[in-house]
């Protein structure tokens, strides 16, 4: 069964006799998948066959090649898990609230399901179609252990304060999955394999931003990719996450951000591991308070990818010192470039460029830094968001939206010491890395570029 608690109805209309539609979106994957489970339920529940429905739309946010091409080689993946079991997968391009509301019309649906996100553009798609669809339309959440919705009414104002909401919830919502299973489906496919070579070529994308080659999309990449880290890199979780040198980070953040891995299942397969207490409990922190934090803030805060977003009290703080002093100031492409004096800075953004990947500590000295060396604190805002959803295979997700806003606007912190540049906002150096970890030893593993301006 369905936890219903998982689903909202996004519209007034009724459950129809035609097929079921899953709009898959965010959710990338067949298995682990609650909002294709939910599509299965209520068609073998109606006695109805399921489609599932990709929507391209031309462009998303300023997505490069390079994601694209993560996210189309995952969606090969998932079509032919899907046809494995007899479920087309058919992908439309267009505006997805538009053509995924035309298209169910046309097919005479009887429900409408789709996963959750909890960004601008796509919520308003569904707003479009939830207006125009004949039919019911669901929302599952299949992205958090705790729906968005469920975890908390409003803007959460720290970890301190989600956290037991989210703990409370925690056993019940923390289960196994069901293996997905439509029963009502026709004996062959009528739908055509799809022509991913065709919708490659329609996109509107920055092609000078080239794919990763050494990073495998798809949900058997996840998979692989969470044992490694579950035998290889749980263990030393605790006392080594901080350290970009030490290798035991998860490394899921693609996988999650394009859904071909599944954070409650992470997070379960987690909980039963035999690494350390203090390990499981640091990781199961960061992939379940602090990500679904993260989502919370998105969703209830309209500008989550603005200054306008941030605290007032930080606002004020940092307007206060915005004419202050900055012993180096650099623009948008020199940033870019890493073409800054700082030679730790410049390892962090060749990182980002060449692999698509900043590590989660360098990422939040990035940033800092961004905000030190920029003309403004909302210009460093700014620069921080393109850079980071230019190159990162995470970008565009809540995550690196709050990321930005804790690191540059002190969301989710406190005020600490006033200082030049900063104000009130956390502070970051060099020397502070250094404490805690080998320094020269990351910026060597860049080396080949890595020469200040």
């Amino acid at each position: 069964m369905i936890d219903q608690r998982r689903t909202r109805k996004l519209n007034l209309k009724a459950d129809g006799l035609g097929p079921v539609v899953y709009w898959m979106s965010r959710d990338q994957r067949f298995r682990h998948n609650w909002a294709l489970l939910y599509a299965c339920h209520k068609a073998n529940e109606l006695g109805r066959p399921l489609e599932v429905i990709f929507t391209l739309a031309p462009c998303f946010l300023g997505a490069s090649k390079r994601h694209y091409d993560f996210m189309f080689k995952g969606l090969r993946e998932v079509e032919t898990s899907l046809r494995d079991a007899g479920i087309p997968l058919t992908v439309l391009a267009g505006e997805p609230g538009q053509t995924i509301s035309s298209y169910a019309s046309h097919l005479g649906a009887g429900v409408v399901v789709t996963d959750f996100s909890p960004l601008k553009p796509v919520r308003d798609w569904k707003n479009r179609a939830a207006a125009l669809l004949p039919c019911a339309f669901y929302e599952v959440d299949a992205h958090n252990i705790v729906p968005c919705w469920k975890a908390s009414p409003r803007q959460e104002f720290a970890a301190r304060t989600i956290r037991p909401k989210l703990e409370a919830l925690r056993d019940t919502f923390l289960t196994t999955f069901p293996h997905p299973e439509a029963v009502y489906q026709p004996d062959t496919l009528s739908r055509p394999a799809v022509l991913w070579e065709e919708f490659a070529d329609m996109i509107e994308a920055d092609n000078s931003v080239i794919p990763v080659s050494d990073l495998e999309p798809g949900e058997r990449a996840a998979e692989k990719r969470l044992r490694q880290f579950l035998d290889h890199g749980l263990d030393d979780y605790a006392k080594g996450r901080n350290d970009p040198n030490a290798g035991c980070v998860s490394g899921l953040s693609p996988y999650l951000h394009f859904g071909h891995a599944s954070a409650q299942y992470a997070v379960y397969q987690a909980s039963l591991s035999s690494s350390s207490q203090e390990s499981r409990d640091s990781f199961i922190e960061e992939l379940f308070v602090r990500r679904e934090l993260a989502e919370n803030y998105c969703f209830y805060n309209s500008n989550y990818d603005s200054f306008d977003g941030i605290p007032d009290w930080a606002k004020a703080s940092l307007m206060n010192h915005a004419a202050d002093h900055r012993e180096y100031s650099y623009k948008a492409a020199q940033f870019d470039r890493a073409e800054t004096h700082d030679p730790l800075w410049n390892a962090a953004q060749i990182s980002l460029v060449e692999t698509g990947i900043i590590h989660g500590y360098m990422r939040m000295y990035w940033a800092k830094k961004i905000l030190e060396w920029s003309a403004t604190p909302a210009s460093a805002f700014d620069i921080a968001l393109w850079l980071n959803d230019r190159y990162a295979l995470d970008g565009r997700d809540p995550n690196g939206y709050t990321g930005i806003a804790w690191s540059i606007g002190g969301v989710h912190d406190r005020p600490w010491f006033d200082r030049p540049v900063y104000g009130k906002i956390r502070y970051m150096n060099a020397s502070g890395c250094a404490r805690k970890f080998d320094v020269p030893r990351y910026i060597a593993s860049f080396s080949d570029k890595n020469n200040p301006a």
